[in-house]
């Protein structure tokens, strides 16, 4: 699936893929500097459809899986084990790209009962996530699309179609848009304001690449976490939101190391 190579498709989950990470170093009195958005589409989410419980989680700075699992189980936070919160982050991100409940028993190897109660007892919780996801759906039938938050337009010209899987993928489509397309569009902006930072701050520092969420520089041995401060804020704050945006960086010989 890759050619030239196409590091977009270097995967991050394997044995194999995170040996690979390993092949991408360096040059000399060099390292890498991996800067990513932690969880940018679900804090989006929280901003778009203002849910109470959301918006408090990630203003506070908690885990937001680990708060999933503590509405939907029923428990306190401190309480939610490891099974619980994969479970919770499996439907947090399931959610963002409209994931039924026949695959979310898929997903997470339970049978399509289970699957039903986690999201009727999520949609009890997280309310204001379910009306985004209906009114989104609604309001681009008319239209034919739905807009980030900078305008650009996403085309969903399938959302009435008479097909029932063209029609649902189509409204997957119209709940991801906004989500997805706000987080390209966030992360392309930091990317033109840190090269401008760059050109006029520090040209020694080359970007490599972006890949999704993740920002890929080649930077000095030198280069300090300090030194990091101005571009992790520049990350941080080219866009306004009514949740925190966070960054999460890393320094390495290889691309492994820094991620």
């Amino acid at each position: 699936s890759s050619s030239d190579p196409n590091l977009q498709n270097i995967p991050i989950r394997t044995k194999e893929g995170i040996t690979i990470r390993e092949a991408f170093i360096a040059p000399k009195n060099k390292k890498i500097l991996a800067m990513d958005y932690s969880q940018i589409e679900l804090r989006l989410m929280a901003h778009y459809s203002q849910d109470p419980i959301m918006l408090n989680s990630f203003k506070n700075d908690e885990d937001i899986h680990k708060r999933t699992a503590s509405e939907i189980f029923g428990i306190e936070i401190d309480d939610v084990d490891a099974e619980m919160r994969r479970r919770a982050k499996t439907i947090n991100f399931g959610l963002l790209y409209g994931m039924s409940a026949f695959g979310l028993s898929n997903q997470l190897g339970v049978s399509r009962a289970e699957a039903d109660i986690f999201l009727k007892n999520y949609f009890d919780r997280y309310s204001a996530v379910k009306k985004f996801m209906s009114d989104i759906v609604e309001s681009s039938k008319d239209v034919k699309y739905v807009e980030t938050l900078y305008g650009r337009k996403i085309h969903v010209p399938n959302i009435t179609a008479s097909n029932y899987m063209v029609r649902q993928a189509a409204e997957r489509a119209a709940i991801n848009g906004p989500l997805q397309g706000s987080a390209a569009d966030i992360i392309k902006i930091a990317m033109i304001k840190i090269n401008d930072w760059i050109n006029s701050n520090a040209p020694e520092i080359k970007m490599i690449l972006q890949v999704h969420d993740e920002l890929i520089y080649e930077v000095p041995e030198t280069f300090s976490d300090t030194d990091l401060s101005p571009i992790l804020d520049l990350m941080e704050n080219t866009t306004e939101i009514d949740v925190p945006l966070k960054v999460e960086y890393g320094f390495g010989a290889n691309w492994r190391e820094a991620h």
